[in-house]
């Protein structure tokens, strides 16, 4: 009986997470007339305001443990716990050289420029329909769904990287902070992880660890598009550099390009 419950709820979240749930269709269409940005990622429920003052009585406003998502989803993820194995995309970035940044700048003014980094980063994937899964000291951790993106979500993973540079300068030479990036494809566990008040809506898996690891071998300004991510992105690899890594951990070397701001 575990084993069948288990497996109807792989089968609820591989739906949800590849936009094929009819009924998260239709909530989704229904919540998109109603303003204004930002949105819950899976219903599409508004978070600001007029519309966050209509739906909000009804138990979707912004969840505390995470804020991409509404109260009315987490909870009726917590009701069938557990995720799936799908295909999504993963952007990381992060700070290079934050150690010696932060010896050299005041505490405040470097709690306020990471704050800044967090924010330019939150603005690029929510315009391009990622989640953000996790700000972890100097890096942020994005999520490209199917469900929540579209088909296109390598590509909008790769478009976000893109504009993280040019919103923290890295594409012109002059950069407020240094940044690296990384893009990769692959197979991964989705869902929420954990138990009673201990839970996130996160990704878990090898791709997840790879990314993490290309990320911090980017130099500022680059961002590493695996060969998995820029097949899936029908990214124009023509003229860019190709580097094969050693990433620590993994049996197998990884080739990514080198893409630029």
């Amino acid at each position: 009986m575990e084993i069948e419950q288990t497996a109807k709820n792989e089968q609820h979240w591989r739906s949800a997470l590849m936009g094929e749930m009819r009924g998260l269709q239709w909530t989704r269409s229904v919540m998109g007339h109603l303003p204004s940005e930002p949105r819950c990622k899976l219903c599409a429920a508004p978070f600001g305001r007029p519309g966050s003052l209509f739906v909000r009585w009804m138990g979707f406003g912004a969840s505390k443990v995470n804020r991409r998502l509404c109260r009315g989803c987490l909870r009726h993820a917590l009701k069938m716990p557990g995720g799936a194995e799908i295909e999504l995309s993963f952007m990381f970035a992060d700070v290079r050289g934050s150690t010696a940044l932060a010896e050299r700048t005041a505490p405040q003014e470097f709690s306020r420029l990471m704050a800044r980094f967090y924010g330019s980063a939150a603005k690029v994937i929510d315009a391009r329909d990622g989640i953000v899964d996790k700000f972890v000291g100097d890096e942020v951790v994005a999520l490209f769904i199917p469900g929540f993106t579209g088909a296109d979500h390598a590509a909008d993973a790769v478009a976000a990287a893109q504009a993280l540079m040019h919103e923290t300068a890295n594409d012109d030479g002059e950069p407020w902070i240094p940044i690296g990036a990384a893009v990769h494809t692959g197979t991964a566990f989705v869902g929420v992880v954990g138990e009673g008040d201990a839970h996130d809506f996160t990704a878990l898996g090898d791709p997840v660890n790879t990314t993490a690891r290309l990320a911090s071998a980017a130099a500022a300004g680059e961002i590493l598009v695996t060969s998995a991510a820029a097949e899936a992105a029908r990214l124009d690899t023509a003229g860019l550099e190709s580097r094969t890594l050693e990433v620590r951990g993994r049996d197998e070397s990884v080739t990514a390009w080198v893409v630029h701001g």
